[in-house]
C-alpha cells in the first residue's frame, strides 16, 4: 500500500477505502436535501485530552439515533414485558440495549471512516439485484416503524381528548402534524437536534413521574436488572423477552446513524481526527442509550408493578371505583389475566394512580410517536439517496412513507378497534425484528474489511461478539417464525410465507455468503466479488458502480 509518508495521514490505496475527501469549511444543505448534510465544525483542542466542547460539538447524532430506542413500538413492547414478567425481564432489556449500542457503533465507524453511509457502501459493493432487494426490505422496516409511530400517535391522542378524537381521526392527524415538524429542518441542524432533546427529556419526566408514583419495589428492580434469570417463565415470558431484543434493535435505525455522524466535520485524512471522532461518538452515543434504558425502564417497572399477574376483572373493579369509570368497560369481567397495550397501559394508570397519570402517560406516548416519525423520515431518505442516488424532496420522501403507513393503520382504527391496532402494532415488532439481519449483516460485513476500514476495520473479539449478535438474532427469528406460524388464519396463507420465506433466505444466504468473504474466507471468493476481499478500484469508486 502507498500512501504519504507523514504518520498521521490515511494511505490511499488504489484498492480500498472510499472515504470522501475533507470538506471545506460548512456546507448548506442542497437544494431539496435535508439540513442533515450541514457539516458542523469542530473545535480545536489539545491533542490526546479529552475535551467537552469537543464532545458538545459531537453530540446529536446519538440521540437523534437512540429515538428509535423509544418509539411506540418499544414502549408497548416494555409494558407488555412488565405485564407478563414483572421485573424478571430487566436484565433482557439491558442487554438489549447493550446489543444496540455495539451495532450504533460499527455504524457510527462506517461513516466516520469511510465519509458514506451504509446505503452508499452498499450500493458500491452489492449487484444490482441483492442491492434492490436490500432496499426494498429496509423500506419495509422503515413503513412498519412508521405504522407504530402513527398508532402511538393516534391512541396519544384519544387519551388526552378522553375519546372525542377517534381512533382514525389520530392517524389523519398525523399526516399534518408530520409535515408541520418537517419545517423545523429550516432552522438548522443545531436547532433541529436540540428539539429532539427536548422530546427526550419529555419522555423522561413522563415516564419518570409514572415511576416515582407507582412506586416500585426497589429491590426487586435491581433484582430483575442484574440477576440474569426468570424463575417460573414459559412460553409467553420468553416470547416477551425475544420481543424486548426485536424492538430494541431497528434494522433502519443502523442506516441512519451511519449518515448522521456525516454531519460533523471531521478531516478524514488525518488517523488522528478519525480516531478521536470514533471516540466522541462512541461517548455520546453510549450517553444517549442510558438515558433511553431508564426510560424503557421506567415503563417495564411502572407495568411489572400495576399489572403483573391482574385479571381483567380486577382491572374492571379498579377502574369502576375511580374517576375514570366510564374506561371500566374496556376490561372484559373475567378472570383472565389482563392482555395489556398502549392504550389501556394509559387507562389503568389513570385508574390506579388519578387522571394525572393517563395524561402524562398519553403526552409521553405523543412524543414518542412525534419524534421517531423525524427520524423514519430521515432514515428513508438516506436510505434512498445511498441505495438508488434518488435526491428527493423531504415533502416527497414524507408524503410517500406516510401514506404506505396510513392507509392500512386508518382502515383498521376505522372498521376495527383499539385492540386490534395495538394488535397490529405486536406484528409490527415481529416485522422489524425478522428485516434485522439485513442490516446487521451488512455492517457486519463492511466494518470487518480491511481494504475499505483500513487499520480501523473491526478486530477478532468486535467480529466474534457482532458474529454472536448475528446468531442470536437468527434464533430469534426463528423462534418467532416457529411460534405465529400455527396463528395464519387460513391455509392460503402458507403459500405466500413460503415464497416470502425463499425470497428472504435467499438474500439472507447471499449476505452471509458476502460477509464470510469480508472476512477472510478467500475459498468461497467468487471473481465477480473479489472486492469484498481487496476493495473496489478507483474508478469504480468514482463512478458509484459495482458488478452486476
Amino acid at each position: 500500500m502507498t500512501g504519504d509518508t507523514s504518520p498521521q495521514r490515511l494511505s490511499r490505496p488504489n484498492y480500498g477505502s472510499i472515504s470522501s475527501p475533507p470538506s471545506l469549511g460548512p456546507q448548506q444543505a442542497p437544494p431539496g436535501g435535508t439540513n442533515l448534510n450541514e457539516k458542523i465544525p469542530i473545535p480545536d483542542a489539545k491533542p490526546g485530552v479529552f475535551s467537552l466542547r469537543k464532545l458538545w460539538a459531537f453530540t446529536g447524532p446519538g440521540f437523534l439515533m437512540s429515538i428509535a430506542f423509544l418509539d411506540p413500538g418499544n414502549i408497548e413492547s416494555d409494558l407488555q414485558a412488565g405485564a407478563v414478567a414483572g421485573f424478571k425481564l430487566l436484565w433482557v432489556l439491558l442487554w438489549a440495549t447493550v446489543l444496540g449500542l455495539l451495532c450504533q457503533r460499527l455504524a457510527a465507524r462506517l461513516g466516520v471512516v469511510t465519509g458514506k453511509d451504509l446505503g452508499e457502501v452498499c450500493h458500491l459493493y452489492y449487484p444490482k439485484v441483492p442491492r434492490t432487494l436490500l432496499w426494498l426490505t429496509i423500506e419495509v422496516a422503515i413503513v412498519g416503524s412508521d405504522m407504530q409511530e402513527v398508532i402511538g400517535t393516534a391512541i396519544a391522542f384519544s387519551l388526552l381528548s378522553a375519546g372525542r378524537i377517534p381512533l382514525w381521526g389520530g392517524v389523519l392527524i398525523t399526516i399534518v402534524d408530520t409535515f408541520f415538524f418537517l419545517f423545523l429542518d429550516n432552522y438548522g441542524l443545531r436547532k433541529l437536534e436540540a428539539f429532539f432533546g427536548f422530546l427526550i427529556t419529555i419522555m423522561a419526566l413522563t415516564f419518570g413521574y409514572e415511576y416515582v408514583v407507582a412506586r416500585p419495589d426497589q429491590v426487586a428492580v435491581l433484582r430483575g436488572l442484574f440477576l440474569p434469570s426468570c424463575p417460573g417463565c414459559g412460553r409467553p415470558e420468553l416470547l416477551q423477552a425475544v420481543g424486548i431484543v426485536g424492538a430494541i434493535i431497528m434494522p433502519h435505525n443502523i442506516y441512519l446513524h451511519s449518515a448522521l455522524v456525516k454531519s460533523r466535520e471531521v478531516d478524514r485524512t488525518h488517523r488522528a481526527d478519525i480516531r478521536e471522532a470514533n471516540m466522541y461518538f462512541l461517548i455520546e452515543a453510549t450517553i444517549a442509550l442510558s438515558v433511553s434504558f431508564f426510560i424503557n425502564l421506567f415503563v417495564v417497572a411502572v407495568f411489572g408493578q400495576a399489572f403483573y399477574q391482574q385479571t381483567n376483572q380486577a382491572a374492571y373493579n379498579i377502574c369502576a371505583n375511580s374517576s375514570l369509570h366510564d374506561y371500566a368497560k374496556i376490561f372484559p369481567m373475567n378472570n383472565l389475566t389482563v392482555a395489556v397495550d398502549i392504550y389501556q397501559g394509559g387507562v389503568i394508570l389513570g385508574c390506579l394512580f388519578g387522571p394525572a397519570a393517563l395524561y402524562i402517560w398519553a403526552v409521553g406516548l405523543l412524543a414518542a410517536g412525534q419524534s421517531s416519525t423525524m427520524t423514519g423520515t430521515y432514515a428513508g431518505q438516506f436510505v434512498m439517496e445511498g441505495f438508488l442516488k434518488l435526491r428527493w424532496s423531504r415533502f416527497a420522501r414524507v408524503l410517500l412513507t406516510r401514506s404506505c403507513a396510513i392507509l392500512p393503520t386508518v382502515l383498521v382504527a376505522i372498521f376495527r378497534d383499539v385492540r386490534d391496532l395495538s394488535g397490529l402494532n405486536d406484528l409490527l415488532n415481529v416485522l422489524q425484528s425478522l428485516l434485522l439481519p439485513f442490516a446487521v449483516l451488512p455492517i457486519l460485513t463492511f466494518t470487518s474489511m480491511p481494504a475499505l476500514m483500513q487499520e480501523f476495520a473491526s478486530g477478532r473479539v468486535s467480529k466474534a461478539i457482532t458474529s454472536s449478535i448475528m446468531v442470536l438474532l437468527c434464533a430469534i427469528n426463528l423462534y418467532f417464525v416457529v411460534s405465529y406460524l400455527p396463528s395464519l388464519p387460513h391455509p392460503a396463507y402458507f403459500i405466500l410465507v413460503a415464497l416470502l420465506a425463499a425470497v428472504y433466505l435467499g438474500l439472507t444466504t447471499y449476505l452471509v455468503w458476502t460477509c464470510l468473504i469480508a472476512h477472510g474466507a478467500t475459498l468461497l471468493a467468487h471473481s465477480s466479488h473479489q472486492h469484498f476481499l481487496y476493495g473496489l478500484p478507483e474508478e469504480d469508486q468514482g463512478k458509484g458502480k459495482t458488478s452486476e
